[in-house]
This record gives structure tokens, sequence and C-alpha cells, in this order.
């Protein structure tokens, strides 16, 4: 993304905040795999949504700059260029680059963090503050009162309050712009063919590791080179764990393969669940299951449009699962003690939804200030997931149902006049599903 987009973001930020504001963000530090071998690095998504910058070990500051037209000035802290090291591991932006490419006021190196951000925050009165693992949990209290702790005694001293960048900057994720939208969508069509190419190629015999592979082979000739969480390929009994992530189990004949599985694709997610007979044919029992989830994702989809409660797809879902499951025998009783007494949870589980964007569990509240559930509005984007889980152990259930799990997920965006489901390309209907296996 264009780096003024990073500027327009940060200016944003500080809008919301009061005079003598001092915004900490730490980016992530590179982890480590095993003695000298490290872990893909992934940074820090709020830290990148307000920076663009992705190398490890960074920390922005902003603080109150009246002398700025934006109203604050922005600091970057960098590891330095080293050439030795970039050799190894990869070029470096350095301390010039921080300035050059991506527009911050001042960089510095890592190692300068402590003292410069000491004299930056001695006229400040605000201090918010993004640190997600923590890194100066242990330092920021001493930050905070190093000033009142040093100065004279008739110096004028300053007591700072804290608070959690997230309370400002986790709102603003929820609303995708145009370009965050392009980048999901992107995401989505990659998943899109690797789930189309994980139905072709599922077959009795086959491992769900080379499964999970199939839609990993097909992301990256999209340029995904990663997936935006660990693939879920589980067969049979295996999907009523709902992260089930072993993959390593051969499919048989007559089960349900439940595959989750999304791309990350220039930092934003995807998120689809398709569920499926390995054999290509559903049995009357999985048909029946089967489409009870997809009828309540369908209803829940038709509830989405501006205005309306988030939670009522949720609520949609469970109504009109807990109806199917009474008319199969697997619920009993009347519907109304069945929801209120949410009997139905017993085989649905989980809540229905989420936000999508940066995170594939996205950021952001889901109440409005007053604690009601919020509303929906044009440019959010997130999963409707229903699904019904019958394990082995449920052994009051017909011996037909069991061993199955259901999960059908689908990726929505809001817009103007309603709704736009981004993953309708991935096959969901038992029609489509057995043609495409035939």
């Amino acid at each position: 993304m264009p780096c003024d987009l990073y500027q327009t973001r940060r200016k944003a930020l500080f809008e919301q905040l009061p005079k003598g504001s001092f915004v900490i963000l730490a980016g992530y530090q590179q982890k480590v795999r095993s003695k000298n071998i490290k872990y893909h690095f992934r940074q820090d998504n709020d830290f990148l949504y307000l920076t663009g910058f992705n190398e490890p070990d960074a920390v922005a500051l902003l603080r109150t700059d009246k002398s700025k037209a934006s109203g604050f000035t922005y600091s970057l802290f960098c590891r330095p260029k080293d050439k030795a090291q970039e050799v190894s591991f990869g070029e470096r932006a350095g301390i010039d680059g921080a300035i050059t490419d991506f527009n911050a006021d001042e960089a510095y190196d890592i190692a300068e963090l402590e003292p410069v951000l000491l004299s930056q925050l001695a006229s400040q009165q605000h201090i918010f503050i993004g640190d997600e693992l923590g890194r100066f949990s242990g330092r920021v209290i001493d930050w905070m009162n190093h000033q009142r702790n040093t100065a004279s005694f008739d110096t004028i001293k300053h007591h700072l309050s804290l608070t959690p960048l997230a309370k400002i900057i986790h709102p603003m994720r929820v609303i995708k712009s145009l370009d965050e939208i392009t980048k999901i969508k992107a995401a989505v069509k990659a998943s899109t063919d690797g789930h189309k190419a994980v139905i072709q190629a599922c077959k009795p015999g086959i491992n769900e590791a080379e499964l999970a592979a199939t839609f990993n082979f097909i992301v990256a000739k999209h340029g995904a080179t990663d997936v935006a969480y660990p693939n879920i390929v589980a067969s049979g009994n295996n999907a009523c764990c709902l992260h089930y992530e072993e993959n390593c189990c051969t499919v048989e004949d007559g089960q349900i393969l439940l595959i989750d599985a999304g791309a990350e694709l220039d930092h934003y997610a995807s998120d689809i669940t398709r569920s499926y007979p390995v054999n290509g044919k559903f049995t009357a029992e999985q048909k029946a299951i089967y489409q009870l989830v997809l009828s309540a994702l369908d209803a829940a989809i038709e509830r989405v449009k501006p205005g309306a409660s988030w939670n009522s797809l949720h609520e949609t879902c469970m109504e009109v699962m807990a109806k199917g499951l009474l008319e199969l025998g697997l619920l009993n009783g009347n519907i109304d003690d069945i929801m209120e007494n949410e009997t139905y949870k017993r085989f649905t589980v989980h809540k229905t939804g989420h936000w999508l964007g940066m995170d594939v569990h996205d950021v952001g509240p889901y109440h409005d200030a007053d604690g009601y559930w919020r509303k929906l509005e044009t440019g959010m984007t997130f999963t409707i997931e229903p699904g019904i889980y019958i394990p082995l152990s449920a052994t009051d259930v017909p011996a037909a149902y069991r061993g199955m799990g259901i999960r059908i997920e689908d990726d929505i965006l809001v817009t103007q006049t309603g709704r736009e489901n981004l993953s309708a390309g991935v096959p969901r209907t038992i029609t489509d599903i057995e043609a495409i296996m035939s």
C-alpha cells in the first residue's frame, strides 16, 4: 500500500487522542524455531496497519508536536544497515530507509530507543501503548515515572496516564477501505481455487496432509506464501475437534471431510470452510445434516445489510439448526424450550462468525458504547460459519449420524444495499459438490 495511506491512518488515530499524547507501538521480534533456525517473520498487525514497516525489532513513537501540520511527529526505531547480516538474512531498510521509504519524520537505531523515548516523553501527559506481547511491560511504568523522579523539586512534574492503544486502533480496523477490500478479495480468490482443488483431489485412501498440501500449493500460485491460520483438514470424527490441526489421518470411504483453510495475501486473511463426502456421494443422514447447516448459513446471509444487528446472524443460525435437529429427532421437547434452555448447543457448539481482515479473527468491538450488539455497516467484512458436530461418543444418537462434523463458512462483505458473499465460488450446494466430485 502507498506510504501516504499509513500517514492518513496515523493522522486519523492522532485526531482521536487528547493533547499531550504519546504513542508507543511495538513491532514483533523474530521467534526462534530451534537453535539458530528462526520462524518466518510475521509483523504485529497494529504496527503494520500504522507503519507498513515489515521488519523485526522495530518500535514506532508518535508524539504531540504543535509545529507539525499533522499535529504529531512520527519516529521509527529499527535495525541499522549491516552488510554481513544482510548477506545472510536479507536487506534492511536501515535508518535512512525508514525516512525515505516509510515516511518517518525521524529514525533511530533500535538500540537508542530508551534514551530517545525518555527525552521525547518528558513533556507529554498521556501514554497510549500498543505492545501485544508485553515486550515493554516491565519498563513502561519506569518510563512513566522517569521525569517525575528525576526532575528537581521545584520543577513542574508530569503525572502520566496509561491507556492501551487497542482501545483506539482496533475500532478503526473494523471498517475496511477499498484497498483493504481488494486485498481480502484477492485472498478469497486464492482460497477459492485452493478449495476447489482439494474437493477434486479428495478420495478414499488419501491422507489429510496431502490435501492440506494441495491447498497450500494452489494458493501459492496466487502469490500467497502463507496461510492465515493452520489448515484444518479433518476427516470423520476428527471434524468434531473445532481446531484439529494434526492433519495426519487417512481419509476413509463413507466419511465426511471438513476443510477449514484460508490464504493470507498481502497481510490480509481469508477464512473458508467446506464439508463433503470423501467418496463424492452424501448418505441420507449426511445430506440431512449438511442441508440443515447450509440452510442456516443462507438464512443468516440473507439478514446481512447495513443496520442489522451483529448477533442476529448467530441467532438466525441457531433457530434454523435447532428446528432442524428437532425435526430429525436429534433433539427432544418443544422448540421454545430448546431455544430458551439452549439445548441445541450440544451439537452446534460455537458462535457463528467473526470479523475478518489483517487477522483471521480480526480485531474490533462487537458491541456499541452502550453495550448493545453492534449494527452492521458498509465496509465490514466477516465470516458466517454455522456447524453441527455429532461425535462418535454420542451413543444416544443413531449410528448413521455419529462421527460427523459439518461446518460451512463463507466470507461476507457488507455493501451499501446488502451483502456480497466473497466465497460463493467454492461449491456449497449438495448438487454442486457431488457434480465436481464425480
